[in-house]
């Protein structure tokens, strides 16, 4: 997959309001012609380079979810970049425009691949990320792009989905994943049932895959978005926002961050 030269366009500098220590930066990168419009989020007032984040959105498109989700990678330490897999920064409204929009990028990993492969290589390449320590994160939709990202041998150090699909486009091969994989979903998820999760570990032993899952009891899709329950009641989806796997999940990602970016 030929990855292209990516720029950043500096959209709105500097410090924003409301977190005084982030600095939060729309860009602009190019993949096979497409714009993507990304968002980067890190503390600038942390010295040397830092391990870098990817942070795939859900089927919505690049939100404030995902932005917020970057902001607090940032806080912790880490350099994050908000990944535009639609184009153009688009965003759904409806179910129905988010599934097309989904399954554009699903059906054609191709594509899919070389947008994320050009997010990888703008994050890898800005002065505050050690290029050798790339971790991916996403949710819904993302999660399972990260997923398929991994089994397609993608060099990342960790990869997390949080109530992602676990469906495989083409499964892992032997030897392929070479991430530590983190899967975090709900244990009443109507989109991930129990069935899908035995196959993708069956999928994982098999590939020799270095992965753990994490279920949380009664939680639903979409459990780390608060939401999630307007989502839920307004499109009649099975959703809902969980606080306490939200904050689980979360502490679960920080934990595997801790072992795989170790001094």
């Amino acid at each position: 997959m030929k990855r292209l030269f990516v720029a950043v366009l500096l959209v709105a500098g500097g410090l924003i309001s409301g977190c005084a220590t982030i600095h939060k930066q729309p860009v602009e990168y190019r993949a096979n012609g497409t714009v993507l419009k990304g968002y980067l989020a890190y503390d600038p007032s942390i010295k040397g380079r830092r391990p870098g984040v990817l942070v795939v959105h859900e089927w919505w498109g690049l939100n404030d979810y995902a932005r917020r989700r970057a902001d607090m990678l940032a806080k912790l330490g880490y350099t994050a970049l908000a990944v535009d897999m639609y184009g153009d920064g688009r965003q759904a409204r409806h179910p129905d425009e988010a599934g097309k929009f989904a399954g554009q990028v699903r059906k054609n990993m191709g594509l899919a691949k070389a947008r994320f492969m050009a997010a990888y290589d703008l994050l890898r390449a800005q002065p505050t990320v050690d290029p050798d320590r790339i971790a991916a994160i996403g949710y819904c939709f993302g999660g399972g792009v990260v997923l398929e990202m991994a089994r397609r041998g993608v060099p990342l150090d960790a990869v997390v989905s949080f109530h992602g699909s676990l469906a495989p486009v083409q499964p892992a091969q032997p030897g392929m994943v070479k991430a530590k994989l983190l899967v975090l979903t709900g244990g009443a998820d109507k989109f991930v049932p129990p069935e899908q999760v035995a196959k993708f570990r069956r999928e994982m032993d098999q590939a020799g895959a270095d992965y753990r899952v994490v279920v949380y009891p009664g939680a639903l899709h979409s459990f780390t978005n608060p939401q999630a329950d307007a989502y839920g009641k307004k499109f009649n989806l099975p959703l809902a926002y969980n606080a306490e796997a939200d904050q689980a999940s979360w502490q679960a990602m920080q934990q595997l961050f801790k072992q795989v970016f170790a001094p």
